[in-house]
């Protein structure tokens, strides 16, 4: 498992939204999302 997916899915577990996890952090949820985006364009060319 990646480290993208593990961030997403320890995210989705804790019931966190991105922007949630970024207040967190002390990150913008735009970073989470750059963090996640690997998983998205995986999950896609599998499409």
């Amino acid at each position: 498992m990646k480290l993208s997916e593990r961030i997403a899915l320890a995210r989705k577990q804790a019931g966190l939204s991105q922007e949630q996890l970024g207040e967190k952090l002390v990150v913008s949820r735009q970073a989470v999302s750059k963090w996640e985006s690997v998983v998205r364009q995986i999950q896609t060319s599998l499409m």
